[in-house]
């Protein structure tokens, strides 16, 4: 009789939610979903909650497998030589495998004042709490957008088309991902929309207060509502669980998405990097990363060889207020071509891929195994970065150290904790795992 494996998958994202539907593929294994939240956050879809065109949330039942068992709580510490992890609602679950997949949140800002008189709206409890704020909120009140990219775009937009009065503070370039085209099809819409583009030199801005959002330049903003969508960080719990990360506190990994520390734990969606090179933060990004982590963790179960990573991008998809939009197509390698579709037909590209999203994990949970994980035949290129960077499938980049408190269950291959990812001993300001 073949004994049962347990695996434990931390964050109930994208990555999480993907990988944890996949591990069902074999009878023999059982799959225990944490997660801090009830139900499963569209997070892609959060700006849409705060102009009140869309909740944000799907039912775990819609995309989870039967077989995967909830558990709502949050992890404090993994246990890495106990195969064990400690959680905030009191006692431990066990594991023979881990599957680590927390996600990302709000980054804790470093401008003066930011923290305590902007909103960011990285999670779901920070999108519902702008929300009746900009509804008890006069239409004419003042609404700033700090952040240029996909984010900053897309909530400038949506509330704009709500009659809103915005200003975007782009910090740079408006749009740094797309193409020179597709910036100037951005910036035509956001113009027609009404929202005020603040984009190039002079357009950082350097401090808050309850007042007034002032920029490099010397300008100043009055802080009616100042929405803040500048920056990205990932809970710290691989720093203090003791686990090797990259600076930001991401759990480094070898090319197979397996901890350099313990082969037993592997890594997917924004809290992952492999080999210290991580893919960008995107739901693009973590779907694969987590069907990845699920094989590489069924493929040790049956004592093969897992795959390493071999992943191609499509492009990125803004959606500029319900009624346009566009796609900019890229290169497999993450690198925007010429080419992209604006406007009304880039309005239902991007709704299409939201459903599409929700498809693939209903479907992965109703037959696991069906989410295709396209190779590139010559790969995109990746190969090609870590060698130029002198980093193989286990080893380590320049400047990066191992962390003395790893696991010795198998030989270490190198690790990176070279600085704390917060100051405030905790989870970055208002994220979440897996949001």
């Amino acid at each position: 009789m073949t004994e049962n494996v347990d695996v434990v998958v931390f964050g109930g994202g994208y990555a999480g939610v993907i990988a944890a539907n996949r591990l069902t593929r074999r009878a023999d294994v059982t799959v225990t979903l944490i997660n801090p939240r009830p139900s499963f956050v569209h997070r892609i879809r959060l700006h849409q909650l705060v102009g009140g065109s869309d909740e944000a949330v799907i039912d775990y039942r819609e995309v989870l497998a039967a077989r995967v068992r909830l558990v709502v709580d949050t992890v404090t510490r993994i246990g890495a030589a106990g195969r064990s992890v400690t959680l905030a609602g009191g006692g431990t679950v066990g594991y023979d495998h881990l599957v680590y997949a927390v996600g990302s949140g709000s980054a804790e800002p470093s401008v003066p004042g930011a923290a305590e008189f902007t909103w960011p709206i990285a999670t779901l409890e920070e999108a519902a709490r702008l929300r009746p704020l900009l509804d008890a909120s006069p239409p004419t009140a003042a609404v700033t957008v700090v952040g240029g990219g996909p984010t900053g775009i897309e909530t400038a937009a949506e509330l704009a088309e709500t009659g809103r009065s915005v200003t975007l503070v782009c910090g740079g370039v408006l749009g740094p991902y797309l193409h020179p085209r597709g910036r100037r099809s951005v910036a035509r819409r956001l113009g027609a929309l009404g929202v005020t583009v603040l984009d190039g030199p002079g357009t950082r801005v350097t401090e808050v207060t309850r007042d007034a959002v002032r920029l490099s330049g010397g300008r100043t903003l009055p802080n009616g509502v100042t929405v803040w969508t500048a920056g990205f960080g990932v809970p710290d719990l691989a720093v203090r669980s003791g686990l090797s990360t990259d600076a930001l506190g991401r759990l480094l990994t070898d090319e197979t998405l397996t901890s350099v520390d313990d082969v037993r734990i592997v890594a997917a969606g924004d809290s992952a990097a492999p080999s210290g090179l991580p893919l960008r933060m995107s739901c693009q990004a973590a779907m694969p990363l987590g069907a990845r982590a699920a094989d590489t963790v069924l493929s040790r179960i049956a004592g093969e060889r897992p795959s390493p990573l071999n992943q191609a991008f499509a492009g990125q998809c803004i959606s500029l207020g319900r009624r346009a939009g566009i796609f900019q197509f890229a290169h497999r390698s993450d690198v925007a071509l010429w080419f992209h579709i604006a406007g009304g037909p880039g309005a239902r590209l991007k709704e299409l891929v939201c459903r599409g999203i929700v498809k693939h994990m209903s479907d992965e949970a109703a037959e696991p195994g069906t989410y295709r994980l396209h190779r590139v035949p010559g790969g995109t290129g990746r190969r090609r970065l870590l060698r130029a960077g002198g980093v193989g499938e286990r080893a380590v980049p320049p400047g990066i150290r191992r962390s003395p408190e790893a696991s010795d269950e198998e030989e270490p291959c190198g690790g990176v904790r070279t600085r704390r990812p917060t100051a405030s001993g905790g989870r970055p300001r208002r994220g979440g795992a897996g949001t």
